[in-house]
């Protein structure tokens, strides 16, 4: 009898299937790796307490504090000031000691944000289930893990069962034919897929990403991707484990060694689905002569190359509202227009690679005057690396901050924003009306363009500063 060809998602969900769903009951799936930070979890641990439960597998759950922490040296040894922030980091300390669960603190050298932190660990693994409470757990769907966000309750659950109650989502195959043309990134691809489908055009789905311009990407590459599945719409993102990822995982601290690492090799080399898989949809894109991309409006979707011009709203009321608070004008070019902020990192470009690429640009170069710019590496190890190489002295020499890892000016809610009305080039994954900061305009794009408009001043085609370099 022949074999019904499988998806990658499929095989990961079946794998993980404790009991199947029903019309009128979900399905309950077991979770491999539950990560949690300081701003979802507090009320989750409130819960446990309630009810007399312990966690039930505390070595399943790993911490760190991300959202909340300041960035600034001088805070983290002084202490964090007095406040809200400083009591969630606080409560997360009590709740993982008194729950037995290990917890990267501010002390750690291996703290960072949560999804560049279990990555570098080597916890993150193909074929595994893993959930957060922060919706950019998909990142971790680059290494071929089903990865998502959750609420708070569901924190709870998965705390106390080490499992959780879901609805089988439907698959959406994103073909990607061609390879990124110089100037080029990750970041840019997947603007052009929220772009192409829709802040919504994922929704009630997984996304698998394939094709010949995922499988020439990096691993951190291929994070970014998944990183922004959410943003359209999609439950969770994916890419099938290949020999990249393996690359990437070996002797990672916590990744399998000797001959358990044989064997999960052979477990992982079994997860990519069959070539004539079925998918609910699917979706083709060449990405060959695709440009750097940037942001217009208060959506990732309402994104445009870099030498386009911003759409004509043509009775369409919520891209009016977008272009009002923007202070962009229909039909007008964006190239030029100057800039107050510039910030790079985040769990979306937050890494070294993504470091690499903006000194590239700022090497020999100056902040522009009159622009603040921020360079927040997404973790500790990162930091270490960067430094390693002299990367942090491309970006002091040209005036910007070099900050702590955190997730900083992506949220605001750790001392680093964006005042009202200024105009922010920003490498993070949202571009929502005030997450940046009350009023803030925020223009999401690559570390290479925002390099290029902190150095010009200005929004930038960030191609000419490589060609300048005969990059």
């Amino acid at each position: 009898m022949a074999k019904t060809p499988r998806t990658l998602f499929e095989n990961i969900w079946d794998r993980h299937l404790v009991t199947a769903e029903t019309s009128e009951t979900p399905a309950v799936l077991y979770i491999d790796l539950h990560l949690i930070h300081e701003v979802t979890s507090p009320q989750a641990f409130d819960l446990l307490r309630q009810r007399g439960l312990p966690v039930r597998r505390p070595e399943r759950t790993l911490a760190t504090m991300d959202h909340s922490t300041p960035t600034l040296a001088a805070s983290l040894a002084g202490g964090m000031p007095p406040g809200p922030a400083r009591e969630q980091v606080a409560t997360l300390q009590d709740n993982c000691r008194e729950f037995g669960i290990e917890l990267h603190d501010l002390e750690s050298p291996q703290r960072g944000i949560v999804h560049v932190m279990g990555p570098e660990l080597g916890a993150t693994q193909p074929g595994s289930t893993i959930v957060c409470g922060d919706s950019h757990t998909s990142t971790h769907g680059a290494f071929g893990a089903l990865a998502f966000g959750i609420g708070t309750t569901e924190v709870a659950h998965v705390l106390a069962t080490q499992s959780l109650l879901q609805r089988r989502p439907a698959t959406l195959a994103v073909n990607l034919s061609g390879r990124l043309g110089p100037g080029v990134s990750a970041k840019d691809l997947v603007l052009a897929i929220i772009r192409e489908i829709g802040v919504s055009g994922g929704t009630g789905h997984v996304i698998e990403y394939r094709g010949e311009a995922i499988r020439s990407l990096s691993m951190e590459q291929r994070m970014t991707v998944c990183n922004m599945s959410i943003e359209a719409g999609a439950r969770a993102g994916l890419i099938a484990p290949d020999d990249t990822t393996f690359e990437y995982l070996a002797g990672r601290p916590l990744s399998p060694s000797g001959v358990d690492w044989e064997h999960a090799l052979e477990r992982w080399r079994e997860l990519p689905g069959d070539e004539d898989a079925v998918f609910d949809r699917s979706v083709d894109i060449d990405v060959s002569e695709l440009e750097p991309m940037l942001t217009y409006g208060t959506n990732p979707a309402m994104a445009m190359p870099v030498t386009g011009k911003v759409p004509v709203p043509n009775g369409d009321a919520g891209l009016r509202r977008a272009l009002d608070y923007m202070g962009l004008g229909a039909g007008e070019p964006l190239l030029g227009r100057p800039v107050d902020v510039v910030f790079i990192g985040s769990c979306t470009n937050g890494r070294l690679s993504d470091l690499r690429d903006a000194a590239r640009v700022m090497a020999g170069r100056r902040v522009a005057d009159g622009v603040r710019m921020l360079v927040v590496p997404g973790s500790q190890d990162v930091k270490r690396s960067a430094e390693a190489e002299g990367l942090h002295r491309v970006f002091t020499e040209a005036g910007a901050e070099w900050r702590e890892s955190g997730c900083s000016m992506c949220i605001a809610m750790n001392g680093d924003s964006v005042a009202a009305g200024q105009y922010a080039v920003s490498t993070s994954n949202r571009n929502f009306e005030g997450r940046q900061g009350a009023g803030a305009r925020t223009l999401l794009a690559s570390p290479l363009t925002a390099a290029a408009a902190a150095v010009s001043g200005q929004i930038s085609d960030p191609r000419q500063y490589l060609e300048d370099d005969g990059q």
